[in-house]
């Protein structure tokens, strides 16, 4: 074993010990030391009880395997089913209705409704650029991205070309028209924007081509201004919270040909952003969580900075300070240059060797990162950053894969014992939880009962969820193909209860309801066409892949008032129960030979072309051309979904194993032609068996049945880092 610090009974790796030491302790006022003997005693009061939780989900499945074995063949009895589990406690009582009461938290979690960016904490390019992203051009999302067609000369392609340009501002002059409005015309017949006092108070006005000078349908949605000394350089919105800022300048380029000089029009975009720990990276060992924990780190204390070659050109990138403005009254004020920052952990069923306890055994790697990451965030509670992320003073910790009430209060104890170890005050440590299990999705009022006093988040997560269907009605039958689950009615069930509940429990105007990822990063057309009802679903917040996507759905959270949507919901039943326990079985649906081996191909590409890059170059996530070459970011959750998906056929005959070896050496070819300019790609064709890559994505098939709740990293873990000791 390489040579590690002992504290205690933990055996804490060198670089750990030192980042903690160095970079996270000082200015916190607890020393590393000290940090580091509490989290001993917090391994060994909570991690006998993990095990316990993942040994009561084992046995849950075999009993719910059991169940279904027994009636194989049989028709689904939905009444005995349900009854069966609340016997074995999968399904647990519920109890009178009550409130969530969570405090101090910032506005752009309990009032704003708008996009959330996702990003891999371990690289510092993208959770530079996704912390920045609060902020972005609409014409540059316009202009760069199918939203706008190409017809009649309107390419996007090469240098500036202004046919494309006069479609994105009108585009956007429309956009205007609808979510600010002026008292008559049109924002593309303005020439002139300027400030009057009317009435004892300035106002907004606008000259338009005929002369006519109009102001604003509503004057309040005018709330503040910038000037370059007597010109107006800026306007500045708001609408259902969120800010649009028209940018003046007649020397710009763009603003030259505007009658009005508008060089550009900038959406408030990604209020709030995830940095994860979690799906999106592929952090194995010590020395990757390391590199989690430093960019955190550095976010946290307002350094981190990073530079980089685009388009020929070196670029340094760090956090874009606060934007100042004049207010109607005089006055000024500031908004925040940067989205509110969330840390999503790991779950309880991952271990790390970053920490070893005396016998040499991985510690729970979520209570690492709970102890880390807060710790870190001390760094902004205190003010010690010239960038504040939370200006309530909270820590907003993500949870991903519980499974029930029981494994979240465990978490909330845990949080419990790391304020009282790091001397905050209680309640500073908020969860967002993640609704992407059944045995979380059923009994959601329970988990959020007991998480009420710090709850911020919750949300639905269409693929995990659906990985974790399938992998719990495993022996149930085989499943319909994978494109048409969405449209079960457990899938509705399940997006509708987590608003249902959400609303039952108080959440609006204090916490996020979110929706799931939009997966393709290129396709922002048809984004804008679906997404929207993401809002009409009642979720105050949505995943998006990119910056420039989080630009085009504020449009959605404009043109939507959420607020009102959910009130609306509020009058609705609350979704089936039934409808949640019944698993999207093939029953008696014939599929043809076709069908089947065009589900397979599709599933076996997209899992080789996610798990190559994972084992082989350590990318947590990424944009994967699917096997039609169509990007679509892919992470863990959709991993899991695919191999679930043909263990299940695998396991009731639809598929044969010679036939899923086939296909997986067949779908190699393909996705090692879909890499072939990568330099640092590994083919895994011809020598399937020595591609470490190749054999893990057979793994997670054919030991599909033996994983727990088919979570990937059980896989995915060992064989990178067979991968990087082979690099050594």
């Amino acid at each position: 074993m390489e040579d590690r610090i002992d504290i205690g009974s933990l055996k804490i790796d060198q670089d750990l010990y030192a980042l903690v030491r160095d970079e996270i302790a000082p200015g916190t006022g607890v020393d590393a030391d000290s940090f580091w003997t509490a989290f001993d005693e917090i391994v060994k009061k909570f991690a006998p009880e993990n095990r316990l939780l993942l040994e009561k989900r084992d046995t849950l499945q075999q009993q719910i395997d059991a169940w279904h074995l027994e009636r194989k063949g049989e028709p689904m009895d939905h009444e005995a089913y349900s009854a069966f589990l609340t016997d074995i406690g999968y399904l647990v009582t519920e109890g009178d209705d009550f409130i969530v009461t969570t405090e101090d938290v910032d506005l752009e979690i309990a009032l704003i409704a708008g996009p959330q960016l996702v990003v891999p904490v371990d690289n510092a390019r993208y959770a530079l650029n996704a912390t920045n992203a609060r902020w972005g051009s609409l014409y540059d999302a316009l202009y760069g991205t199918d939203v706008i067609d190409e017809a009649d000369g309107a390419t996007r392609s090469g240098d500036y070309n202004p046919i494309r340009g006069v479609k994105v501002i009108a585009y956007t002059e429309q956009f205007l028209d609808e979510v600010i409005n002026l008292e008559s015309g049109s924002f593309s017949d303005v020439t002139d924007f300027l400030l009057k006092t009317i009435d004892g108070k300035l106002q907004l006005r606008a000259t338009l081509r005929d002369r006519n000078e109009v102001g604003l349908e509503d004057p309040s949605k005018f709330v503040g201004f910038t000037q370059d000394g007597d010109k107006l350089s800026s306007i500045l919105f708001q609408n259902h919270g969120l800010h649009i800022e028209i940018q003046i300048d007649r020397e710009h380029p763009i603003g030259k040909a505007h009658p009005a000089g508008v060089a550009d029009v900038i959406l408030e975009s990604a209020i709030t952003t995830i940095q994860d720990c979690e799906d999106s990276v592929a952090a194995v060992d010590a020395e990757d969580k390391v590199r989690v924990y430093s960019n955190w780190n550095g976010i946290m204390k307002g350094t981190l900075e990073t530079t980089f070659e685009k388009n020929g050109k070196m670029i340094t990138r760090r956090l874009a300070p606060d934007k100042t403005y004049t207010a109607p009254d005089g006055s000024t004020f500031t908004l925040s240059g940067r989205s509110l920052l969330l840390i999503r952990n790991v779950g309880l069923h991952m271990y790390t060797d970053a920490v070893l306890t005396a016998d040499g055994e991985e510690i729970p790697e979520g209570f690492l990162d709970a102890m880390v990451t807060t710790f870190a965030a001390m760094h902004d509670l205190q003010g010690k950053s010239e960038y504040t992320n939370s200006k309530t003073g909270s820590v907003y910790i993500v949870k991903p894969k519980f499974h029930g009430p029981e494994e979240v209060d465990m978490t909330v104890r845990l949080f419990e014992k790391i304020e009282d170890t790091l001397g905050l005050t209680p309640n500073t440590i908020k969860i967002g939880i993640m609704d992407e299990e059944r045995r979380t999705t059923v009994n959601l009022k329970e988990v959020l009962r007991i998480a009420s006093q710090r709850l911020v988040f919750i949300n639905t997560g269409f693929l995990d969820r659906t990985g974790d269907e399938i992998h719990t009605s495993m022996e149930a039958g085989p499943m319909i193909p994978k494109v048409d689950i969405r449209n079960e009615p457990w899938m509705r069930a399940y997006e509708d209860w987590n608003v249902d509940i959400g609303i039952e429990t108080g959440l609006p105007g204090i916490t996020q309801i979110g929706k799931g990822m939009w997966t393709k990063p290129d396709e922002m057309a048809e984004m804008l066409e679906a997404k929207v009802n993401h809002p009409m679903a009642g979720a105050t917040t949505a995943w998006v892949p990119s910056p420039t996507a989080a630009t085009l759905h504020a449009i959605h959270y404009h043109k939507v008032n959420v607020a009102k949507w959910l009130d609306e919901l509020a009058l609705r039943e609350r979704a089936s129960l039934r409808d949640l326990l019944t698993p999207p079985l093939l029953n008696e649906r014939e599929l043809s030979a076709d069908e089947i081996q065009r589900e397979m191909d599709n599933n076996a590409q997209g899992i080789l072309g996610y798990v190559v890059r994972w084992v082989d170059q350590g990318i947590g996530c990424s944009k994967i051309s699917d096997i039609n070459n169509v990007g679509l970011m892919e992470d863990r959750a959709t991993l899991r979904i695919s191999s679930q998906h043909i263990t299940n056929w695998l396991r009731h005959g639809i598929v044969t194993k010679a036939q899923v070896t086939e296909t997986f050496e067949r779908m190699a070819k393909v996705v090692d032609e879909q890499n072939a300019s990568d330099l640092n790609y590994r083919n895994m064709a011809p020598n399937y068996e020595q591609s470490i890559a190749f054999q893990a994505a057979l793994d997670l098939v054919f030991k599909g049945c033996e994983l727990p709740n088919g979570y990937t990293e059980f896989v995915l873990h060992p064989r990178r880092r067979e991968v990087k000791s082979r690099n050594k």
